[in-house]
């Protein structure tokens, strides 16, 4: 199997129908939050590949990757099955859009972009610089470490799905805060960048992850 063996060190539910996938770092293993993964598994002898972006802010032991549960998926519901201890391969880091304690920041997230969301505000507010988090969800997920970043002085906005002018109005108040990322899949990035232009912006300017 292509890709570097890496240890699962523990799985965790961290919402409906997600965990976090946490795995030991491989030497050399050099990503920040932004990036992404290509993980390999072979369940049931079968080999099968994604993508997952990392949700935790450093990768110093081990690093996270957040998982959204597809029941009738052929990957997902056997990682959330892991109990530690087993070997999957990883290929990566990629992506140009990554964050290096530069600055204060505006992460949007839709769906399953929370994970890379919340990394990238931890390790803003790390850096000692200001978070926000724009959340849409009609489940949310990480809604522990979210309470800790709100707690801790950041900003957290939280969007029910499909709420569009609700969304348009927080990227308005929030667009001018810090650099703009932006996570999930087609429809949510779309309506982030159409948001940005409408309050005067330039979403050229945003860093936009399309999940697809």
């Amino acid at each position: 199997m292509d890709g570097t063996p890496v240890t699962v060190a523990s799985v965790g539910e961290v919402g409906p129908d997600t965990v976090a996938l946490e795995l030991e770092t491989p030497a050399g293993f050099d990503a920040l939050p932004g990036q992404f993964v290509l993980l390999r598994a072979a369940p049931e002898d079968e080999e099968i590949a994604r993508h997952y972006t990392l949700s935790s802010p450093t990768v110093g032991e081990t690093f996270e990757l957040t998982v959204g549960i597809d029941p009738e998926g052929d990957l997902s519901p056997w990682l959330a099955g892991l109990e530690g201890g087993e070997t999957v391969h990883v290929e990566g880091p990629f992506g140009r859009i990554t964050y290096d304690d530069d600055g204060d920041v505006v992460a949007a997230a839709g769906g399953p972009g929370v994970g890379a969301g919340v990394a990238v505000a931890e390790a803003a507010h790390e850096a000692g610089h200001d978070a926000t988090v724009i959340y849409q969800a009609d489940e949310p997920a990480h809604t522990n470490r979210l309470e800790a970043l709100s707690d801790a002085g950041a900003t957290v906005v939280f969007i029910d799905d499909g709420a569009a002018e609700e969304l348009a109005d927080a990227i308005a108040t929030h667009h001018e805060d810090g650099q703009i990322y932006a996570f999930g899949f087609d429809d949510f990035v779309t309506a982030v960048a159409d948001a940005i232009e409408g309050a005067g912006g330039d979403p050229d300017d945003a860093l936009i992850e399309n999940f697809g």
